[in-house]
């Protein structure tokens, strides 16, 4: 669809539409663009292609049920979005799970983490023409969803965490093969910088375009690495440490410069975090029961409960108010993906439609975590 109009100058604005079709939008998602010759007037996203009311669907499913319909968000999460519900209904009942089950909850989030960080980077150089990111980035994720597979029994949207603890222990060779793939990623990450960090056709397409302020950061609610690359102090693993998050140490990646290129960075420098963490615990996992004492019928106590967890894309919030009952009398889900594209029309103006790919590669948009 195209739509022209004239303006007082003279000049003619375009009314295009990009998407929805999902390889070029990361999802589907549609984005009417108003546009000055190649000039970017006006971003208006167009959600809800893939909306599945898992909201709704959850008010009729136990606690335990829940679970898998939030490892269908943001997908690249999974493990992560399982875990803000089992930590919602461990926090309302005040159960506490085994030191063992937080090690591998958190080892389990790194490894996600990691995962989904290699994929953005692969598709973020695919989406600024250089293929070779892609190939290298899904060779050296094959080695995580392998690892995954291995224990949970899928690749990624696994339903592993359950209320009280995990559904099954590791795999026997799962501390060998994690320590042999950090190994090889510490020599492959290097790479990755070497391919696009400083090559001058990609810094010149990101440097200096599509920049967010820090109050604009926090304005909007962008969370995450893109939060972050503005100076926005948002990682939940800092300020409201859940599982084995307050026995490790690592640094919240902050950068002041807020473009594209800074986000790109953090989440470069966020993998170097995530190989720590996991470094730390992976010879230290405890012994000890992988899952608590519970009734086979979970009832959460009338009241409003609230939950909140670092995903690879930034913070995502469980709101569930309860009645009392098996089910939950309602919930809410606080995507990151949300608030991040909302930001999306602000630093897109004024910068041409190729700027638009690079911002919104840097945003990391994962589309069904906005529409569930």
């Amino acid at each position: 669809m195209q739509a022209e109009l004239i303006s007082k100058d003279g000049t003619q604005e375009y009314f295009v539409n990009m998407g929805p079709q999902h390889p070029s939008t990361h999802g589907v998602l549609r984005l009417v663009l108003t546009l000055d010759g190649e000039i970017i007037q006006r971003v208006e996203p167009h959600i809800g292609y893939v909306h599945r009311s898992i909201e709704k669907m959850a008010e009729f499913d136990t606690y335990k049920q829940i679970i898998h319909l939030t490892d269908r968000m943001d997908y690249l999460s999974a493990h992560m979005n399982n875990e803000a519900v089992a930590l919602l209904v461990e926090n309302a009942l005040q159960i506490e799970v085994s030191d063992r089950v937080k090690v591998i909850r958190t080892i389990m989030s790194e490894l996600t983490r990691l995962a989904s960080h290699q994929l953005w980077w692969g598709v973020m150089g695919m989406d600024m023409g250089a293929i070779t990111t892609f190939l290298y980035a899904f060779r050296d994720r094959e080695m995580i969803n392998d690892i995954m597979e291995e224990t949970t029994g899928a690749r990624l949207t696994m339903n592993y965490n359950t209320p009280g603890g995990v559904m099954f222990d590791l795999h026997p060779s799962f501390q060998k093969q994690v320590k042999e793939f950090i190994k090889i990623f510490k020599t492959k990450l290097p790479e990755y910088d070497e391919l696009l960090s400083g090559n001058i056709i990609f810094t010149e397409r990101t440097k200096g375009i599509g920049k967010l302020s820090l109050a604009d950061a926090i304005s909007f609610g962008v969370t995450g690495p893109s939060g972050r690359a503005s100076g926005f102090a948002c990682d939940v693993r800092k300020t409201n440490p859940y599982s084995a998050y307050d026995r490790v140490n690592f640094n919240e990646i902050l950068l002041v410069e807020g473009d594209a290129y800074a986000r790109y960075k953090a989440r470069i420098f966020e993998m170097w975090e995530s190989i720590s963490i996991i470094d730390q615990l992976i010879d230290n996992i405890p012994e000890g029961a992988i899952m608590a004492p519970m009734k086979a019928i979970v009832k959460l106590p009338k009241g409003e409960f609230y939950q909140r967890v670092e995903t690879a894309r930034g913070e995502l919030g469980v709101f569930v108010v309860s009645d009392g009952n098996k089910t939950p009398y309602r919930v809410k889900f606080r995507s990151p993906g949300f608030s991040n594209l909302s930001v999306l029309d602000h630093i897109s103006r004024g910068h041409k439609i190729a700027d638009l790919v690079a911002i919104m590669s840097t945003l990391d948009l994962v589309i069904p975590d906005i529409d569930r």
